[in-house]
């Protein structure tokens, strides 16, 4: 069938973080020394979707917030990649996940002309639930499946932000905000020239004593 399936999520949070002194790096009988204290810049949020056919993370969004306006303003610059395209989000079961605002661009996207209903009150913004429902529905060209609770590792864009923080923000030192997100938008276009989808290892045996 083609189109696209981006595993999607948040990360909240990222300090930037600037040590007060500078690293000493290793030297013969001595380790790398690095300063424990810091001066705080700020935080921000970043937004990403994990190609898992193609391995790469595109559409990244970074900003101080993760609103529901946030999400939904990141989803609608995703789906722009590829307007008319087929799209499968997987993503957690969060609230800002199963929003008015997504309900209101799905619709208006595909084409979706239907009463709607009111949020709190009736029809397809009901409730959560109902927003879910048809979120999810696979008869739409912009389809939302999202991963039971409690299992965030069935996300693989949660394994991306791992090496995210293994390899850039552990070991960082940002004197601002600017140079933080400077950072993480460098090494988003570094990992995309060698990315390769995940694989999965686990075989669905009961583990073995």
């Amino acid at each position: 069938m083609g189109g696209h399936i981006v595993s999607t999520d948040e990360m909240t949070g990222i300090q930037a973080l600037e040590r007060i002194a500078r690293t000493q790096p290793m030297q013969p009988g001595q380790v790398e020394r690095r300063e424990f204290e810091y001066v705080r810049h700020g935080t921000l949020s970043l937004m990403a979707n994990f190609d898992v056919v193609s391995g790469q993370v595109i559409s990244p969004s970074l900003g101080p917030t993760r609103t529901e306006a946030d999400f939904a303003a990141h989803i609608a610059r995703t789906l722009e990649a590829d307007p008319g395209g087929v799209w499968r989000f997987v993503m957690d079961q969060l609230n800002t996940h199963q929003s008015e605002s997504l309900v209101r661009l799905v619709a208006e996207r595909c084409g979706l002309s239907d009463e709607l209903g009111e949020k709190g009150k009736s029809g397809v913004l009901e409730s959560m639930a109902t927003r879910a429902a048809f979120l999810s529905d696979a008869t739409h060209r912009i389809q939302f499946v999202y991963v039971p609770k409690h299992t965030s590792w069935l996300n693989q864009v949660e394994l991306w932000f791992g090496i995210l923080v293994r390899r850039v923000l552990k070991r960082g030192d940002f004197p601002s905000l600017e140079a933080l997100q400077a950072r993480i938008v460098e090494f988003i276009t570094y990992f995309n020239k060698t990315a390769k989808p995940f694989k999965w290892t686990y075989t669905g045996r009961p583990l073995v004593i």
